[in-house]
């Protein structure tokens, strides 16, 4: 197979499979309990990722300092704790589209992280910023949420804050430089994270197994094998064979398909607003994404789901969406 049909290949995987994740994560909440679930979740994928880690390069591989379990129990918390973990439990209440479209956002609040860190944005970022904030606001706004709960859709403005701040933070803390390493301590802390704390909020209770229908637990599969280990495998291919740029497309194009698929599938409403803020939100996105790539390729930001060292990690660190 050719280098070119490669990379078509794993952009078709990032693009499809991180856009359903949100359709996925909708099914399983319908008979699974969120938190649990989301927890389990990351726990089989941190655990599938480091035995194969394990394998090919042996147990010691495993091994990391102190710091560097503290830094990855950092990000990963942020990521799939308060970050896929709200998304979870808001997915009881909101439409995956509309989900989708807010943890678009999540780019946005990078450029304003790091905006507050002290680092020079150039003006055409800000002002794709300002407006992409403009169709969040749309969003949570009366009149685009299709019924749901403006205080649920305020949740995953939250979720998406979380997710960037983890984003934000993996390229400033100590975490293991092999972004599968890396990603597999992340995924099986995190999941623990949010299993303690489903348990503790007494999801227990609605764990009945007998319940769980068959589209609940083949999306899970589905999370766990396509949405946390193929697609993070084929990003990483792409991280090392093409551009940032177009690596970086996913961000814009995921929350496309995302609402493509509720509406699909789900019978998810759009309406005219839906539609309008999806266009300022993704256009902002593609805008900035485009320009910072362009102008700093080392900084481009893309929000989903390993690199260790300086701004570099702003990139990757959602890959474990």
């Amino acid at each position: 197979m050719s280098a070119t049909a490669r990379t078509w290949i794993a952009l078709a995987t990032v693009y499809v499979v991180w856009g359903s994740t949100y359709l996925g994560i909708r099914v399983v909440v319908k008979t699974m309990p969120p938190l649990l679930a989301g927890g389990v979740r990351f726990m089989l994928a941190g655990s599938i990722m480091c035995a194969a880690l394990a394998v090919k390069r042996g147990r010691g591989y495993l091994r990391v300092s102190r710091d560097e379990l503290i830094g990855a129990a950092l990000v990963g918390s942020l990521l799939v704790t308060g970050g896929n973990g709200v998304v979870m439990v808001a997915e009881q209440h909101v439409a995956s589209g509309l989900a989708a479209l807010i943890m678009a956002s999540i780019p946005l609040w990078v450029v304003l992280f790091r905006r507050v860190w002290g680092e020079s944005i150039q003006p055409a970022v800000l002002a794709g910023v300002a407006i992409g904030f403009a169709g969040v606001a749309l969003l949570v706004g009366p009149g685009a949420n299709g019924g749901s709960s403006a205080g649920w859709l305020v949740v995953l403005v939250g979720a998406a804050f979380c997710w960037a701040l983890g984003t934000f933070g993996a390229g400033r803390v100590e975490i293991p430089r092999d972004p599968l390493l890396a990603t597999g301590w992340q995924m099986l802390l995190g999941g623990l994270l949010s299993l303690a704390i489903g348990l503790a909020v007494g999801e227990a209770a609605d764990v009945r197994f007998s319940e769980f229908s068959s589209d609940s637990l083949w999306a899970f599969a589905y999370l766990v094998v396509f949405g946390s280990l193929v697609a993070f495998t084929a990003y990483t291919y792409l991280l090392q064979n093409v551009p940032a740029s177009k690596a970086a497309t996913y961000a814009y194009v995921n929350p496309v398909i995302a609402v493509f698929l509720g509406w699909l599938i789900l019978d998810e409403s759009i309406t005219w607003l839906v539609v309008v803020a999806a266009a300022v939100i993704v256009s902002s996105v593609a805008v900035i994404v485009r320009h910072e790539t362009t102008q700093e390729p080392e900084a481009a930001l893309v929000p989903a789901e390993g690199r260790s060292d300086g701004r570099e990690g702003d990139e990757e660190r959602a890959a474990v969406a």
